[in-house]
């Protein structure tokens, strides 16, 4: 030994590792994980954001077909106007009385307006006492059976037309 000094080993002091911490009574080992936590909060975030528009629309969607449910069937009975038939053609015995000419003895022209083609100066045509237009027999006869105005100028054939000649020569609207 040297000079007097005693000489004790050394030892390290003991290493003491912290007890384990007792479990709590609501222990969940699924919620002990941050990230497990955190992940499924995640998930109900989204869920929400994307759910609850789409259900709000879907509510006024529904809200508005509802409306215009209601509309369509509580609006009041109105009749729809009916167009009333004021006009007809000219009859058979009407037509005849008509006069007719060939095609060299029209006044304003040898067009047919119903069909328009020539009226040849051979050819039988109508004309229209008042107006003077004429047209090919047919087409003249088909024309005034359906409507009692010249094709031309929508000149209305009155009674006063199938009376006598000279009158209506004086009413000329053209």
């Amino acid at each position: 030994m040297r000079h007097g000094v005693y000489h004790i080993p050394f030892t390290p002091p003991p290493v003491h590792c912290p007890a384990p911490s007792p479990t709590p009574l609501n222990f969940n080992p699924t919620t002990t994980n941050a990230a497990a936590t955190s992940g499924h909060d995640m998930l109900i975030s989204v869920f929400l954001a994307l759910f609850l528009p789409c259900a709000g629309m879907s509510a006024v969607f529904i809200v508005y077909i509802c409306l215009l449910w209601y509309a369509a069937n509580n609006q009041p009975e109105i009749p729809l106007p009916v167009k009333t038939v004021t006009e007809k053609g000219l009859s058979p015995s009407e037509l005849e009385k008509l006069p007719k000419v060939t095609g060299k003895e029209l006044v304003l022209g040898t067009e047919c307006a119903v069909c328009l083609d020539d009226i040849e100066s051979e050819q039988v045509a109508r004309m229209v006492p008042g107006c003077n237009h004429g047209f090919h027999l047919e087409c003249a006869d088909t024309w005034l059976s359906k409507h009692s105005a010249c094709p031309v100028c929508r000149a209305k054939l009155d009674a006063l037309f199938f009376s006598s000649s000279t009158p209506a020569q004086e009413n000329n609207p053209c």
